[in-house]
């Protein structure tokens, strides 16, 4: 019976991978190899028959080289891509959210921020929950160090520390002039002031908050690999 791990082996030798990710490949198709192999003289086909049909079926050992090559390059951007930026940003944001969550929940009270409206008096344009924000810089340094583990540049450990803001930015960048367009009965309320003073409480405090946690594990963690 042929050994079809060290068949697949010689016929891949000189594979551009990494060692492991070739003794994957050479396993998982050997197995593959052998399952057809198996399959073929359970069906009543002999030994030799049933070798030939099986490297029949390969066909170009060369082209499958090529192909296996191809394939693992295009696998490894998006690899990358997730475990330097996306699992972090959205475990940060999750984390964040289902913070505000539990705040609320318990009943904390807000910090109500205001700002003036002329005429109409004080205008409440933010709530912002302070026990809320002191849970924000570990939050901010798991993002960091989760990013940092995978290799990330210092943009994406930093994006993905800060992007529980991201909806709030978008929503004060486009949500409110989008509003003032329209001429809606909400944007008749917005001010410049009341403007600032939500953008301050909604993206700016818990940016920092954010940092305050995710730069000193950046900064250590550098300090460590040097």
């Amino acid at each position: 019976m042929p050994d079809w791990q060290e068949l697949v082996r010689q016929r891949l030798t000189g594979l551009a991978l990494e060692e492991n990710e070739s003794a994957q490949i050479v396993e998982e198709l050997g197995d593959h190899l052998e399952d057809q192999y198996q399959s073929l003289l359970q069906g009543g086909v002999s030994e030799k028959a049933a070798i030939e049909c099986v490297l029949e079926r390969i066909g170009d050992w060369r082209e499958l080289k090529c192909k296996i090559e191809s394939c693992r390059k295009k696998e490894r951007p998006m690899n990358s891509r997730v475990s330097r930026f996306w699992l972090p940003a959205f475990l940060t944001i999750l984390l964040a959210m289902s913070f505000l969550m539990i705040v609320e929940a318990l009943g904390f009270e807000p910090w109500v921020s205001s700002a003036w409206g002329g005429p109409q008096g004080t205008i409440p344009v933010a709530v912002v929950y302070l026990p809320w924000l002191t849970t924000l810089p570990f939050v901010g340094a798991l993002g960091a160090y989760l990013s940092g583990r995978a290799g990330a540049r210092r943009w994406q450990i930093f994006s993905s520390v800060i992007f529980p803001t991201v909806p709030y930015l978008a929503f004060f960048v486009i949500g409110l002039p989008v509003a003032l367009l329209l001429g809606s009965g909400i944007a008749h309320n917005i001010i410049p002031s009341a403007f600032l003073v939500g953008f301050g409480a909604w993206v700016l405090l818990p940016a920092i908050a954010l940092l305050a946690g995710g730069l000193p594990v950046h900064y250590f963690s550098r300090r460590a690999l040097t």
